[in-house]
């Protein structure tokens, strides 16, 4: 299904006659507007879904709220916030990120109320479909079944969007939910809504097909039960996860794509290895191709022939290292931060390094995708920031035109939410921590098996693939469970590095204080804007609940909503 918004036309009547003056007037129905009782039937259940699928991209198209604020791949939230990733840009350039980075942020900041906005008008939207099945007297008990799974899948996907960053949210299902009553979303967050979240996930699992006939948009079968695994997992379930993490794999409708980048191309969007994906359209008639991946506006090099903007997103020096290996090409895990990989000139270093560093990030004296060798003109401020640039996702030179428009910041390529590699990271976790830890090393194997291959890599120029890759496998049997958790843990941050899920894992696995305090008691000494900042324990896990919102909140003058511990 191609993503589509649902435009909201307001008609303005301009009535110049003797008729304007009559009563009647006062009582036309405004063109363009569409009653629930016009929506309860088969198209318009249809069309109540497309607008919730719709803002699965975080964006809302009328919004006051920055594109990338509510952005589907959080960027920001997941990766800028943890070991992966700078801001970026120069120092004056969006400030609020700045703050968040340096774990200063409040509750009054726009980027926390545009997400929870964005995640919230989305339950919203879903419940709206789940209101108007059972009158839609058109629709087969089959239609009805896959149109209230689809819905209860973005509730739950949406909910789960906001558990994650803020933790104790509310829930807000079809009963509560009044759109004709504000009041009727004003709910208390003193309840871990996990359940809710289970339980819609679970009923999109049992009730969704496998496949939509062209229509990869869709929720699938496989879509929920990834979901709905990685739901268990933050609940510390992972019997229950492997199993259905367990029958992803036996359906087997997916596989790892044989190129690694091949799942950041929008030539290859909706590929086999994608669960999924966030569609993106340009050029289908939506105004300032707002149907285009507008959360990653900010996200491409400020240089280099690629776009004039904007430099956001730069990798850290501590994630460029973590991609380094030994002399049987496994990861040194232990040892990869002692020395940097240089930025400036990357043949002065010897060592090995896993080829996925050159697919994740751009660095000077290598190919920057088919545009050229990257070089200093693509940093906007390499002082401030460090001398890096995102590379997943960014749009090749041959692209332009045909998968994006004029300006490739505007472009198709879609967001890849679960592909099958993070299936397999997710699953081998599930093992070792119920013991299977051969069948973990197996399954990470596969992963570090695609990655060896570096076709793909465009050969011009001087300097091309100047690094000296070296990847190997897992030979040696797994018999120790902290170091076979260590191993799947090290590979889930290379593998899915920037694809917004680093400090989301960092806080399910109760790790974040140690590895944040560790990463920024060294990359002080490299971005000067770092100096003094720590992470603090039983605060910065979660963030603040908009301010906004909590006043919101208040029913006869008090609020709902509370705050989050230390904020």
């Amino acid at each position: 299904m191609k993503k589509y918004k649902i435009l909201v036309l307001t008609a303005l009547l301009a009535v110049f006659s003797t008729t304007s003056c009559k009563d009647e007037f006062l009582d036309v129905t405004p063109l363009g507007a569409l009653s629930s009782a016009q929506l309860q039937n088969k198209i318009g259940v249809n069309l109540l879904l497309v607008g919730a699928y719709s803002l699965m991209d975080g964006v809302q198209a009328v919004s006051s709220f920055s594109d990338w604020q509510g952005s589907a791949d959080n960027w920001v939230y997941g990766e800028v916030i943890s070991d992966n990733a700078h801001k970026g840009s120069d120092s004056n350039d969006q400030p609020e990120i700045s703050l968040i980075e340096t774990f200063v942020h409040t509750p009054v900041l726009n980027h926390f109320r545009g997400k929870w906005r964005a995640v919230y008008d989305g339950v919203a939207r879903a419940n709206d479909v789940l209101q108007a099945v059972p009158n839609a007297a058109d629709m087969s008990d089959l239609e009805k079944t896959q149109a209230t799974a689809q819905a209860r899948f973005l509730r739950g996907h949406y909910h789960f969007e906001a558990k994650k960053m803020f933790n104790m949210v509310p829930y807000i299902d079809e009963k509560i939910y009044n759109p004709a009553d504000p009041a009727s979303t004003k709910l208390s967050n003193d309840k871990d809504i996990w359940p809710n979240i289970t339980e819609d996930l679970k009923f999109a699992y049992d009730n969704l097909p496998a496949t939509w006939r062209g229509e990869p948009g869709r929720a699938t079968k496989w879509a929920a039960g990834a979901l709905l695994g990685k739901t268990y997992m933050f609940q510390g379930k992972f019997t229950e996860a492997k199993a259905v993490f367990d029958a992803i794999v036996a359906s087997g409708q997916y596989t790892l794509m044989a190129r690694y980048h091949d799942n950041f191309r929008a030539e290859t969007n909706n590929n086999k290895e994608s669960i999924l994906e966030v569609q993106f359209s340009i050029n289908d008639g939506a105004p300032i191709n707002n149907n285009g991946n507008r959360g990653a506006t900010l996200n491409y090099p400020y240089g280099g022939g690629v776009t004039t903007c904007c430099g956001f997103f730069q990798p850290s020096q501590n994630l460029v290292n973590s991609f380094k290996t030994d002399d049987k090409g496994l990861p040194l895990m232990d040892d990869f931060n002692k020395t940097d990989i240089p930025g400036l000139n990357s043949s002065t270093y010897t060592g090995t390094v896993d080829p996925r560093l050159d697919w994740t990030v751009g660095r000077q004296g290598v190919q920057f995708l088919d545009w050229g060798l990257h070089s200093s003109v693509y940093i906007r401020d390499q002082g401030y920031a460090g001398p890096f640039s995102p590379k997943k996702n960014v749009p090749y030179r041959s692209d332009v035109g045909k998968f994006t428009t004029a300006n490739p910041r505007f472009n198709t390529n879609n967001y890849r939410m679960i592909r099958y590699s993070h299936v397999l990271l997710m699953l081998a976790e599930c093992e070792v921590e119920i013991g299977g830890l051969e069948r973990a090393r197996t399954l990470i194997n596969q992963i570090r098996t695609r990655a060896a291959n570096t076709d793909g890599f465009v050969k011009t120029g001087t300097g091309v693939n100047s690094a000296n890759y070296k990847i190997g496998t897992y030979d040696a049997a797994w018999t120790d469970k902290d170091v076979a958790r260590k191993a799947v843990r090290f590979e889930t941050r290379i593998e899915l590095a920037m694809e917004g899920h680093r400090y989301f894992d960092l806080v399910r696995w109760n790790v974040v204080d140690k590895v944040m305090n560790d990463y920024l008691d060294v990359e002080q000494s490299k971005r000067s804007y770092l100096k003094g900042v720590k992470f603090v324990k039983g605060k910065h896990e979660y963030f603040p609940i908009p301010q906004n919102e909590i006043l919101n909140s208040a029913k006869e003058g008090t609020a709902t909503l509370k705050q989050n511990p230390g904020y």
